[in-house]
């Protein structure tokens, strides 16, 4: 069997020409490979929907049938040009290619079609296995990723080797629907996302905002157990600081438009910013005092919102938005320190991620990419200097990581964690980067044993990253049924009829002094559908009364994922949720 990955270039270059053959007059983009399978861009006149994507297959097919060969060949440039005379976006990527010094291209010949590509190639389509494959979507894109481009239609499809594991992904793909964050957004009544308000802005609504407290009250306890200090920011400030810090030269495409603050009058002048980081605040709460090498380390961390310019193609619900809350925190360490911060670091987010059921992680150890090294601040001792003491750190703690080049940010080094969720998916959610730059661009320092000044290291660090990406991750590893700790609603009382609502408000009140958090479902509707709404909405417990409940004063307990798991004294209940 061949290479499934050469199986699927080959596939997108079929489908290519099942679309020619479909759609006379179609101009070809690019087919490259994906994971788990491919896509192919079109310059189409015709107006196509995703129920046009079986009849595509049907001709994928039976051009697959004919066992035709894929053939490579190098030809010159001026030969290319005649080939793709028809094909404008062709000769573009001819073009680049001869502006690169390259003066021969690479083309695949598959029966009477042929493609600008490198390859690798199957040998003949009858390597492919036609119950492998399935064309999932139709979606927009612009050419070369530019919105001043044109607007052509992406064909995905997915393949595999043989039916049955083609079966048991697309079986995945339906479980990952049901667990799409954005619909159990909505099913559960925990957040949308307005157009009038603007897209990438999360509304969220009482019982997401409750989620939310949730999870900022633990995390930020535990940073207080470990020696943070709590700090509070703007969501603004003076352009000035973003010069300083070099964001506007390293970071300006992912902020917001600056705002001009002179338009408002003469007693407002100068131009301001929305913050996309909140490190430069904190560094500015570091430097508003002379600090000793006895205070260090001071490890500050705020629940801060910034706000990044991310292009509307990119958002999606929770997991990528433009306003977003970050359990951020800056330690300003000597350099004899970094190490052992580096761990407690490590650590502690081991701890936190295991309190949300996260134990398998992807390590990435992200540096600078050595070819492109204007893309970063900094001296190459300093970068030396970071990189040695993640990676060192890395080692000690055991864990094991991948070096990634080129994914650093601007300012240094960083280690990203990645969390695999209950449908072995892989999420970036912990950062920690060291930081050697902003401590120069502002010039902070500290008196050290000589009675010298001498500059901090900075470290950074997320261990949630953005609250609302985590929450999104959440959602789907759970599939929306929370844990009882973090459920929004963990009890709700269902009464029989209208006259068991007074014992229903015993119960509520019982457990409301308990501190539960309870609902007393008092609409006029049918107790079977009230069960049905609670088990929709995932609530851990739901508690029928009737009137054998209310004489025996007990309450018939509904388990989450059980059913009715029996009639219970209201002390015994509360016994029972208290150790779940």
């Amino acid at each position: 069997m061949a290479n499934i990955n050469k199986i699927r270039h080959s596939l997108a270059h079929i489908m290519a020409m099942a679309v020619k053959k479909l759609y006379p007059g179609v101009k070809l983009g690019i087919g490259p490979t994906i994971e788990n399978g491919f896509y192919y861009d079109f310059d189409l006149k015709a107006k196509i929907t995703d129920k046009d994507l079986p009849k595509i297959e049907e001709e994928m097919k039976k051009i697959i049938k004919q066992n035709i060969d894929f053939t490579k060949k190098e030809i010159s440039i001026q030969e290319a040009r005649k080939v793709f005379k028809n094909e404008p976006y062709k000769l573009e990527l001819i073009e680049d290619l001869k502006k690169q010094g390259e003066k021969k291209v690479s083309i695949y010949q598959s029966g009477n079609f042929i493609d600008l590509c490198k390859g690798p190639h199957i040998q003949n389509s009858k390597e492919i296995n036609s119950d492998g494959f399935r064309l999932t979507k139709l979606a927009g894109a612009y050419w070369r990723g530019s919105e001043t481009r044109p607007q052509m239609k992406r064909i995905y499809g997915v393949a595999f080797e043989n039916g049955p594991k083609l079966k048991i992904y697309l079986e995945l793909q339906k479980e990952i629907e049901k667990r799409d964050h954005r619909l159990l957004g909505k099913t559960l009544d925990l957040f949308h996302i307005d157009n009038e308000v603007g897209p990438g802005l999360i509304l969220w609504h009482p019982k997401g905002a409750l989620l939310k407290r949730f999870i900022s009250e633990y995390v930020l306890n535990k940073y207080l157990q470990s020696g943070y200090q709590l700090v509070s920011t703007p969501h603004i400030a003076n352009i000035k600081l973003w010069n300083i810090s070099g964001h506007t030269s390293f970071y300006k495409e992912n902020m917001f438009p600056v705002m001009h603050m002179e338009e408002l009058g003469k007693e407002e002048k100068g131009d301001y910013q929305l913050k996309p980081m909140n490190c430069p605040f904190h560094i500015k709460i570091y430097q508003s005092s002379i600090r000793s090498y006895r205070e260090l380390p001071i490890r500050y961390t705020e629940l801060g919102t910034v706000y990044r310019y991310e292009k509307s193609g990119t958002l999606h619900g929770l997991v990528r938005a433009r306003g977003f809350t970050q359990d951020d925190a800056h330690i300003f360490c000597t350099q004899d320190q970094l190490e052992s911060e580096i761990i407690k670091i490590i650590q502690l987010t081991k701890e936190i991620l295991s309190k949300f059921n996260f134990t398998d992680y992807d390590v990435r150890l992200s540096i600078r990419d050595p070819k492109n090294k204007k893309k970063y601040l900094g001296s190459e001792k300093g970068w030396q200097v970071a990189e040695k003491f993640l990676e060192t750190a890395l080692k000690k703690i055991g864990w094991k990581y991948q070096k990634d080049e080129g994914e650093a940010v601007f300012y240094g080094p960083k280690i990203d964690i990645k969390v695999k969720d209950a449908l072995n998916r892989l999420w970036q959610i912990s950062t920690i980067q060291i930081d050697f730059n902003l401590p120069e661009k502002f010039d902070i320092s500290y008196v050290n044993e000589q009675g010298q000044a001498e500059r901090p290291f900075v470290i950074h660090r997320a261990l949630l990253g953005s609250l609302e990406r985590f929450i999104g991750v959440l959602i789907e590893h759970y599939g929306g049924a929370f844990p009882v700790w973090l459920a929004p609603v963990q009890i709700q009382i269902i009464p029989v009829s209208e006259k068991h609502i007074a014992y229903g408000e015993k119960i509520f009140a019982s457990l409301h002094e308990e501190n539960f958090r309870v609902e007393l479902n008092i609409k006029n509707e049918t107790v079977s559908k009230k069960i049905r709404q609670g088990e929709i909405q995932k609530i851990p417990y739901l508690l029928v009364i009737g009137d054998q409940e209310e004489k025996n004063k007990t309450v018939r307990v509904r388990e989450r994922g059980k059913g009715d798991i029996g009639e219970m004294s209201l002390k015994e209940f509360i016994k029972k949720i208290k150790i779940s």
